[in-house]
């Protein structure tokens, strides 16, 4: 019969190359599908320049879109919650709330027109 503390010894050792053989597979995988997107960037670059415009200028007002949307609500949020704490001041809340709202919707602007740039007037793409 083992004792506890060889039994946690040989536990550990088997989980540990367990765990290094994982890590080294995917560390290989990795390098793999690195080496093939840079090998198709390669191959295809102008193509290849224009599909990666197109997916930031998507990435890119998604992130935006969602980060106004969140930054909308909770300045909606903290209108409500003032107005309901302090009616009398209803109005100067809303009036403050409408230019936080204008200023974060002109974030979201700011990342349209540089996507239109991104898909329309790429200066990487000849």
């Amino acid at each position: 019969m083992l004792s506890r503390d060889t039994q946690a010894e040989r536990t550990l050792e088997v989980v540990e190359s367990t765990t290094d053989k994982k890590y080294f597979k995917g560390h290989i995988m990795k390098k793999a599908l690195f080496l093939l997107f840079a090998l198709a960037t390669a191959a295809f670059a102008g193509e290849t320049l224009q599909a990666y415009s197109v997916l930031a200028a998507v990435v890119g007002l998604g992130i935006a879109a969602l980060g106004g949307a969140i930054g909308m609500g909770h300045t909606a949020a903290a209108t409500i919650a003032g107005t309901a704490r302090n009616p009398g001041m209803g109005g100067k809340l809303m009036g403050t709330m409408f230019i936080a709202l204008a200023m974060i919707e002109a974030q979201v602007i700011y990342t349209l027109v540089l996507a239109l740039i991104a898909l329309y007037s790429n200066p990487f793409i000849g």
